[in-house]
């Protein structure tokens, strides 16, 4: 599978009610980090966002100047659009569970109480 610029990869959007995630992950060429990532990112939506997501796959070696719109700096990252607010989370995608944190799918651990 190429990683065009504007590949849009759709999968079912969400019932009417429920919130869509539209994310987008910049890569740059189909180096192992973007491979990885965009692997990752789609179990990830399959497991926790069944019917609820869409990618945008987004390759800066083919249109650089996509990177400023989103102020990306490093690659592979995946910028969420929505729902708002938007979020960035940069690298491989493979700490699933700083994924879901960072798409605030699951709540942060502010510390874990002994017993």
């Amino acid at each position: 599978m190429t990683m065009g610029s504007t590949e849009v990869q759709h999968k079912a959007i969400g019932k009417e009610g429920t919130p869509t995630f539209e994310l987008r992950l910049y890569v740059a060429g189909q180096t192992p980090n973007s491979i990885k990532a965009l692997a990752n990112l789609k179990k990830i939506c399959e497991e926790h966002l069944k019917g609820q997501y869409r990618i945008e796959v987004i390759d800066l070696l083919e249109n650089p100047q996509l990177a400023k719109g989103d102020r990306i700096l490093a690659v592979p990252t995946l910028v969420r659009k929505l729902p708002p607010p938007v979020k960035k989370i940069i690298g491989d995608l493979s700490n699933t569970e700083r994924v879901l944190v960072g798409l605030d799918l699951r709540p942060r651990h502010k510390g874990r109480k002994h017993l």
